[in-house]
């Protein structure tokens, strides 16, 4: 079996199991139902592991496949796909359904997406980061990771995976994977300043609009926000997470958790850069 090896650098998850599982074991679980989709942030464990696990863990526990579906692809760029039978993590190596993959991405395009779609060749974090928090929650089921970028055709390729699904028979739950807000001079955004006044607004206009507008569930409402605010890096994951959502018949969107980077400094002052994350998870009504 060929597997995709780490590729981020040290720093953003353990590498030994061990570590991993002190980790992961710190998780709460009792929260668990059956959600069909969510979307979980994607930053280093440090910052963000917590309100991933909350979006992972509200998933429907029986699923047999989960679709992890990456992003930081832009409008007009090609759906990438990993090729290899399984992807190693931590905690064991996660197998690829490629019987799933195989037919998405001939579905994808053929059907919804004028352009050809690619292989995954490159380091990224968006699905990487979220896959041993997966094999934590999900150890017997394949996963189906990919990514899609920020354009209307992704919601398309939520209500694909749907259908397939339901031809292969074949129980599925999907992770979409962004974060929020990028805030600093780092970023080069900095529209309210710095310090306590720019932390607040990131939190309680930038983010919440983003959010308000996954959970009204309207697609071009939700790549509008992410593209003028500047409020989500991988739009195209949500849509994806929401087309096979409201497919499913969950239309019922609930905010989870919602963070900042900056939370983990508490009592030292507002960082000069931080970043929103939210966990979101869709059920039916």
């Amino acid at each position: 079996m060929t597997l995709r090896k780490r590729c981020l650098p040290g720093g953003w998850y353990p590498l030994q199991e061990a570590l991993a599982r002190d980790f992961l074991d710190t998780l709460p679980q009792s929260g668990r139902r059956s959600a069909a989709a969510a979307v979980a942030p994607h930053a280093g464990w440090f910052y963000s592991g917590r309100i991933a696990g909350a979006s992972v863990a509200a998933l429907d526990a029986e699923a047999e496949t989960v679709a992890v579906i990456g992003g930081h692809l832009g409008s007009g760029m090609s759906p990438l796909f990993f090729e290899e039978d399984g992807v190693a993590t931590p905690l064991g190596p996660l197998e690829i359904d490629r019987e799933f993959r195989d037919v998405l991405q001939k579905e994808l395009a053929g059907y919804v997406f004028p352009q050809h779609t690619d292989a995954d060749r490159y380091q990224d974090n968006t699905v990487e980061i979220l896959l041993p928090i997966v094999a934590y929650f999900f150890p017997k089921a394949r996963i189906l990771p990919f990514r899609l970028p920020a354009e209307a055709a992704s919601f398309e390729a939520g209500k694909a995976i749907n259908r397939i699904a339901e031809w292969l028979e074949r129980k599925i739950v999907v992770l979409g994977s962004t974060d929020l807000t990028h805030y600093g001079e780092s970023y080069g955004f900095t529209p309210q300043g710095s310090g306590k006044r720019a932390l607040e607004w990131m939190r309680n206009v930038n983010d919440r609009a983003f959010i308000q507008a996954v959970l009204e569930g309207v697609p071009e409402t939700i790549l509008q926000r992410a593209e003028q605010d500047r409020s989500a890096c991988s739009a195209g994951a949500v849509l994806g997470a929401l087309g096979f959502a409201q497919a499913r018949g969950a239309d019922k969107g609930e905010l989870l958790v919602y963070g900042v980077s900056a939370d983990v400094y508490s009592g030292k002052g507002v960082p000069e850069d931080f970043v929103g994350y939210g966990a979101i998870a869709w059920y039916k009504g």
